[in-house]
């Protein structure tokens, strides 16, 4: 049975306050959540999320290229080109949505339910982008820039360009420092977990065996790792690793 629009407003009210944006309507929200797979269970539903899809991908890409235009006076075509392309790769799209949890908010059908659809990467994906379509359609392009600010800006803060691959991949970095003297890996552990569920904090550890080399905090998981990953590498066991592994090379 299809949900009135006073009971979709109520169960869509904790995403629209995570991406800070409230639907004048709520259609095309419920629009961006429905996948195409319910179409296979019953005639009569609302439409599916793929032409949101289409204008969400390139709402997105037009937002965040203003963005990082802005942001980056001094990077180039390239550089530019680079950022944005791993901002908007599936896997990042995906991550950023269930960061959101709008796996939760989808409607699917009974197959593509049953078939862990909720966590699929590309639904989330997908998902994602068609609620941008959805934002730049019941607000316009000011609301989609917002909104585009809003979801992207932390990780945007973490990439410096033309710095070097310690800085702008630090986690990348440690572990080939680490390859070059040693089999064991580093590990990253979440050891602290704060805060209301739309503005979380984290603090992760990273360790090389049972040593532990730094600690770092971020919204997400991934920044609170990435930021762990650059204490390390500051920290005066890696000063001497990296010197180590200069004289091997």
């Amino acid at each position: 049975m299809l949900k009135d629009n006073r009971t979709l407003a109520a169960s869509y009210s904790r995403l629209e306050q995570r991406i800070s944006y409230q639907f004048k309507n709520i259609n095309l929200l419920r629009q961006a959540l429905t996948h195409p797979s319910v179409s296979s269970d019953t005639s009569n539903c609302p439409r599916n999320n793929q032409r949101l899809e289409y204008l969400g991908d390139a709402a997105l890409q037009l937002a965040l290229s203003s963005l990082l235009f802005d942001r980056y006076p001094e990077a180039d075509e390239g550089q530019l080109t680079k950022i944005r392309a791993s901002i908007v790769s599936t896997k990042a799209l995906a991550r950023a949505a269930t960061q959101l949890e709008l796996g939760t908010y989808l409607t699917l059908g009974r197959g593509e339910d049953t078939s862990g659809g909720r966590s699929r990467p590309s639904n989330l994906a997908d998902a994602l982008e068609a609620l941008l379509g959805a934002v730049y359609l019941d607000g316009g392009p000011k609301a989609l820039h917002q909104v585009v600010h809003h979801l992207f800006e932390p990780s945007i803060c973490t990439i410096q360009v033309g710095a070097s691959e310690a800085t702008t991949n630090p986690k990348g970095h440690l572990q080939e420092l680490i390859q070059g003297q040693s089999a064991t890996l580093p590990s990253y552990h979440i050891v602290e977990e704060a805060g209301p569920p739309h503005a979380r904090h984290f603090r992760a550890i990273v360790s090389w065996g049972d040593v532990q080399l730094g600690t770092g905090e971020g919204s997400t998981k991934k920044l609170a790792e990435t930021a762990a990953a650059t204490a390390a590498l500051a920290s005066p066991l890696l000063e001497q690793l990296k010197r180590e592994v200069q004289n091997n090379s």
